[in-house]
């Protein structure tokens, strides 16, 4: 018998045919009773084969009916992931070719070479990434998570968001329906692997406690240790104040990192302007060259989990603690022109009273916004006051810090026209810092 393996491999061989491998006309010297014999012989042999070929045929078929059974869905649908282990990302919608196959979903990167066809041909497209439905979640989006319409929100155990959408209600609706029966039979599969376990511990602790009266003992001693163990051990907030564990300073809201600093500036910005004006103002390309990528990664692992010390030799390097500078304001969730305010400030762009538009806009940020747009502007602009030294027009600055600081919240295809917008809108508050952050009393 053939293992179910060796299927997938197995050719069916064609029976001989009894002109070719056995010839009908007597070798010289043979009888007419022995040639009978041997075309009966091949007569029974090609029949016997014929029904192995259509046994194995008939296997074939069944296995792999039963292999392509998994395959609960597939299909084009747009998609594009909000969060991952938890953290906020960029979102990008893009078609993606989708299977469901064994409570695993997939997303290729391919949908246009995707066939329409059995799940063995969709090995032909590169996955982007698969997603584990085990404990995961899926309900209709709301109209504050996303403006397009039949939007599927799928949250897994392991803090993965992705949004999934199709302009045709029937198909996405089909995918919701998919979706939630897989998540219910793996959420079965668990309350029976756990049901089972749970009766085998059982079981042998029944067992156990017939063989001996002192293993009894000996457990309760260890559960009365490990109680008290597990009562003293201190709180995640004292674990905190100690310095034991800390939360990041990289890819946090802004909101957050100034409530929990209880400032409205982020220390971190404010160490890297006061080094890089105390060291840094003439060199030339500043914020324009890169610096050490690895030593940049350093000093930020440096700061979400120490104490950070830009005096530290390491760090002499200016062009790592201005890449630093960038890379903050670069990984935060939100950008520092607020999603919110995207769209008004490259229409406020548009008009002639520009000016008067853009300060309004930058007066009504929330406050650690605000603030923290004037510390760096303000020191942007001495910047540029040097920029006979180091090469640092207004207009440079704009180009490496409008991207950076402004972005809308899901790309679009006129992105290149948006970047314009960007730096156009970073260097008219550079030239008009006096009028959009007015000095107090004035």
């Amino acid at each position: 018998l053939m293992e179910a393996s060796d299927v997938d491999e197995f050719v069916c061989p064609q029976p001989p045919l009894p002109e070719e491998d056995y010839p009908v006309s007597p070798s010289h010297g043979g009888n007419k009773k022995d040639e009978d014999d041997v075309f009966t012989v091949v007569r029974n042999a090609r029949t016997l084969t014929q029904g192995v070929c259509v046994c194995l045929c008939v296997c074939v078929c069944v296995f792999v009916c039963a292999q392509n059974h998994l395959l609960e869905k597939a299909g084009i649908i747009n998609k594009t992931k909000i969060a991952d282990h938890g953290k906020k990302m960029r979102w990008n919608w893009t078609q993606s070719w989708t299977v469901l196959h064994g409570g695993i979903l997939t997303f290729h990167k391919d949908p246009k070479s995707a066939p329409s066809g059995t799940a063995s041909k969709t090995s032909q497209i590169v996955p982007e990434y698969t997603v584990d439905l085990r404990g995961a979640t899926i309900v209709w989006a709301s109209k504050e998570k996303s403006s397009k319409k039949n939007v599927l929100e799928l949250k897994t155990r392991q803090g993965c968001e992705i949004l999934m959408q199709y302009d045709t209600e029937s198909i996405i609706g089909d995918w919701l329906k998919v979706i939630l029966d897989a998540i219910t039979q793996l959420v079965n599969e668990e309350d029976e692997t756990g049901s089972d376990h749970n009766s085998v511990l059982t079981f042998d602790f029944a067992a156990s406690r017939s063989s001996t009266g002192s293993a009894d003992s000996e457990q309760k001693r260890i559960r009365t240790k490990l109680k008290r163990f597990l009562q003293r051990r201190p709180t995640l907030q004292s674990v905190k104040e100690k310095g034991y564990i800390r939360d990041n300073v990289f890819g946090c809201h802004l909101d957050t990192l100034c409530h929990r600093e209880n400032t409205t500036v982020p220390k971190f910005v404010e160490k890297c302007v006061r080094a890089v004006e105390r060291r840094g103002l003439d060199i030339d390309g500043i914020y324009r060259v890169s610096g050490n990528l690895a030593v940049i990664q350093k000093l930020r692992h440096k700061a979400d989990h120490e104490q950070l010390d830009l005096d530290d030799g390491q760090w002499q390097e200016i062009h790592v603690i201005t890449g630093a500078l960038k890379l903050f304001f670069r990984e935060l969730p939100e950008p520092l022109f607020p999603f919110s305010c995207f769209h008004k400030f490259i229409t406020a762009i548009h008009y002639d009273l520009r000016v008067s538009y853009i300060t309004d806009l930058v007066r009504a940020l929330p406050l650690p916004n605000h603030n923290t747009m004037e510390l760096l502007f303000k020191h942007l602009r001495r910047v540029t006051q040097h920029r006979e030294s180091n090469r640092m027009s207004v207009q440079s600055l704009a180009i490496v810090f409008g991207p950076t600081l402004l972005r809308p919240q899901v790309e679009s295809p006129n992105m290149t026209i948006h970047m314009v917008f960007q730096s156009q809108i970073v260097e008219l508050i550079l030239n008009e810092f006096q009028n959009v952050f007015p000095a107090p009393g004035s």
